[in-house]
């Protein structure tokens, strides 16, 4: 687990328009996690937090480092960018691809089970090519 000081974790000192930005970042992120089809447990495992940690991200009481971002953004397959709710100028990414998030978790899953997976799957493409 990483160790923060409590003033960079939690919204203490924050102008209004910090605090609307970490507002809009936790709905930002809650929201991306649920299309990846992540629980908050999954994402605070990536990010080697606890999950009430995260949990307090996706709703502003408490605030990511800084140094999270490309995590988060690599996680959910974006931009730091589109993480921060930044236009980038190659236009609006439309919702993961189901095969893309599929493969996401795949990735997240041991080592054993993902062997498992491939074996199965290899299988059905050796049939399907006949």
């Amino acid at each position: 687990m990483l160790s923060t000081p409590i003033a960079t974790l939690f919204a203490i000192d924050m102008t209004h328009d910090e605090q609307q930005f970490f507002k809009e970042l936790g709905t930002r992120i809650a929201q991306l996690r649920k299309e990846a089809g992540l629980s908050q447990q999954a994402v605070a495992d990536s990010l080697e937090i606890a999950q009430q940690t995260y949990a307090n991200y996706e709703v502003a009481r408490a605030r990511p480092a800084v140094s999270m971002l490309p995590t988060l953004a690599q996680l959910f397959g974006i931009s730091v960018d589109e993480l921060l709710g930044l236009k980038n100028g190659a236009g609006k990414r439309g919702p993961t691809p189901l095969l893309q998030k599929q493969i996401e978790r795949l990735n997240r899953l041991p080592k054993a089970q993902q062997k498992v997976v491939m074996q199965m799957l290899d299988g059905v493409l050796s049939q399907a090519s006949r």
